[in-house]
């Protein structure tokens, strides 16, 4: 299989250039190129065309196609589910706020991680995206919309932390001041708890927001609808996520999906309040989507245990739902796409 020549710096491709008898100084060009969303090598048209050949034999270079794009009526919200060159779909949502617009992103197809109340984890894991068709993401959806991307959150399909080679280097990709440029602290990366990369992450000291996934404070409720807590538990995570707020000063976000009568009890409320004491922290409340297959169900409590949290001084909002109208929540346009494939529709 031929190398994803979109994942690669302007550094290595200067080294393979040299190594193709071809002068270094073409890598800014094609990596120009590549940032600005080249789909086929034939559109570099200040490259010579024997280069352009020499690099159709050695890399693999194209655009994923739009197997389902919705449009929210509402918020003008966009659900893209893409088509990749092996035929896996992924989803990536492009989101419009008053300071800018953000690209909500995959990281794998499909997940592992089994997260009781999310769409994503049914059917599991495929196979890891390369940084290229992360990155290919961001630009696809920015150039289909016709709308510039300010903004990128890494909390669509998969676990970063599972595939954090390949997410490091879209960050550098991303991050390049040849490429797109998008700043770190206009980035935010989220994951359900995979402690050994919340403590790398700690170590490399980006810029970027770090979500954590927490949906509940308790071991016992949390077993039940995350899996990964009985890999990495809860007094573990909340460990981590202080040493990593020592190391790197940024405040962390803590998500919390709202499920009726599982998380949203007064009790859990006040857990987080005490668990948070003393690191600087924010929890989004996240009024839970229905998924079809899933017996859980949103909870009628959101503003109570929101107004708990901020009486005893813990910075709470809830999520602004947006693409209500389709199928925004992560996971639900792939598997509805995976479900009429099944039946041959």
């Amino acid at each position: 299989m031929r190398e994803d020549i979109r994942s690669m710096t302007p550094e290595e491709l200067a080294a393979e250039l040299r190594e193709m008898g071809e002068p270094a100084f073409r890598s800014r060009q094609i990596f120009a190129w590549l940032h600005r969303g080249a789909g086929s090598f034939e559109e570099m048209s200040d490259i010579s065309k024997s280069l352009r050949e020499k690099l159709g034999e050695r890399y693999e270079l194209s655009a994923p196609g739009v197997a389902r794009k919705q449009v929210s009526q509402a918020d003008g919200t966009v659900k893209y589910l893409w088509e990749l060159r092996d035929g896996n779909c992924i989803e990536t949502v492009l989101m419009r706020y008053h300071h800018g617009n953000t690209v909500c992103i995959s990281c794998q197809v499909g997940c592992r991680m089994g997260c009781a109340f999310c769409a994503s984890t049914l059917g599991g894991k495929v196979r890891d995206l390369t940084p290229g068709e992360m990155l290919e993401q961001v630009m696809f959806a920015q150039r289909d919309s016709g709308l510039q991307v300010s903004n990128i959150v890494l909390m669509g399909i998969g676990e970063p932390m599972d595939n954090l080679d390949n997410v490091l280097r879209f960050l550098e990709l991303v991050n390049h001041p040849q490429g797109m440029n998008i700043g770190m602290r206009h980035i935010s990366l989220s994951t359900c708890g995979v402690i050994p990369g919340i403590r790398r992450l700690a170590e490399l000291g980006l810029q970027l927001t770090l979500s954590v996934s927490l949906h509940a404070p308790d071991s016992e409720t949390r077993d039940r609808i995350m899996p990964v807590n009985r890999a990495y538990g809860v007094e573990e995570l909340f460990a981590a996520c202080r040493d990593y707020f020592q190391k790197t000063g940024r405040r962390i976000s803590f998500e919390y999906a709202m499920i009726d009568e599982v998380n949203d009890h007064d009790w859990q409320a006040d857990l987080i309040v005490k668990k948070l004491r003393g690191m600087p922290g924010h929890v989004n409340l996240i009024p839970l989507n229905d998924v079809a297959e899933s017996p859980l169900r949103p909870s009628r409590r959101v503003r109570q245990f929101q107004r708990r949290l901020e009486d005893q001084g813990v910075t709470a909002t809830v999520r602004r739902s947006l693409g209500g109208d389709i199928d925004a929540s992560c996971g639900q346009l792939r598997r509805k796409a995976m479900e009429i494939g099944r039946k041959g529709l």
